[in-house]
């Protein structure tokens, strides 16, 4: 579903907080995967719908009103609620205010984490929209944050700042011809992958920890620690490794099916996702893998399929 957002309402949002363009730009993406979310307002035609501003650090929460045709919908308007109305109409919020609440740091670096994340990442669909169509088309839109909401419950652990950032821009990629659109083909996995992957890990570590009890601590295996939050899997159809955020470090890692030993990657997310937008704009000073194209869909050199190798475009520099 194509979303417009009337020129006012950008401007709207400028005006409402440095993050309030992030946060609309996540709802439009919300409501192309979930059109008829909002509800009949006092306006005929108009739908509305309010967003929980907590995710951002410099964002109120936003009454959108919206008209929602066939084949496309348009964002017409756009006010910052009061705290006292937007909790009857936000149903998780006194929810997600408790934890925010709950949660440690500072709100100005979160808040420049979130804009990192969103920058980064927006150079790379940016590149995928013009370069790379049908990489761009595997794209999922944003999950809603009641969605984030229930995977964090689902796991029992804080989600960091910059991850919630990134699911509520894209959560998941389904790939094109086999391939995901991160460094090495991968792909950002589905949030109901992750929360499958994160229980394999968990009952894996459950398993480990009787025969550990019997072990000297030098001995003793960890395969898995409550902290790690899978985010990327080898292939959109391949979870047999991938990386994961280390919610407490903040680094990446990686991890496997088989239990290997994870190593660390020494990345944040911020840095990963900074590096892979490099490499595509700027391919001649890509490191760790090359980028280029076959057809409409990118393939990074180093996962590339010998049968296909022939039909590879690098990029020019």
């Amino acid at each position: 579903m194509k979303v417009e957002i009337q020129p006012d309402v950008h401007t709207i949002a400028t005006q409402l907080g440095a993050d309030a363009p992030y946060a609309l730009k996540a709802l439009a993406g919300q409501l192309a995967d979930d059109p008829d979310m909002g509800r009949p307002s006092n306006v005929p035609g108009i739908l509305n719908v309010t967003f929980d501003g907590d995710m951002f650090e410099d964002c109120p929460d936003l009454s959108v009103g919206y008209i929602r045709e066939p084949d496309r919908i348009e964002i017409r308007f756009l006010k910052a609620v009061p705290t006292t109305e937007a909790s009857t109409d936000v149903p998780h919020q006194e929810q997600e205010q408790s934890r925010d609440e709950d949660e440690p740091g500072d709100p100005v670096a979160a808040a420049i984490t979130v804009r990192e994340v969103a920058d980064a990442w927006r150079r790379v669909i940016g590149w995928l929209k013009h370069n790379a169509p049908d990489s761009y088309a595997a794209l999922h839109a944003g999950a809603s944050p009641a969605a984030i909401a229930a995977l964090e419950e689902d796991l029992g652990i804080p989600i960091p700042v910059e991850l919630r950032a990134l699911w509520m821009l894209t959560a998941g990629d389904d790939g094109a011809n086999g391939r995901g659109c991160l460094p090495g083909n991968m792909a950002l996995m589905h949030l109901d992958e992750v929360t499958a992957c994160y229980r394999l890990k968990t009952d894996a570590q459950a398993h480990q920890d009787p025969l550990n009890a019997g072990r000297p601590e030098e001995e003793q295996i960890t395969v898995w620690k409550a902290t790690r939050i899978p985010i990327v899997a080898l292939g959109p159809t391949d979870s047999t490794s991938g990386l994961y955020l280390d919610a407490d470090s903040g680094y990446l890692g990686s991890w496997s099916r088989y239990n290997d030993a994870p190593d660390a990657v020494l990345d944040t997310l911020v840095t990963y996702l900074e590096e892979a937008a490099d490499a595509l704009e700027a391919p001649a000073l890509a490191t760790r893998d090359k980028p280029g194209l076959i057809g409409g869909t990118l393939v990074w050199r180093s996962s590339i399929d010998p049968a296909q190798e022939a039909r590879w475009q690098s990029l020019p520099s």
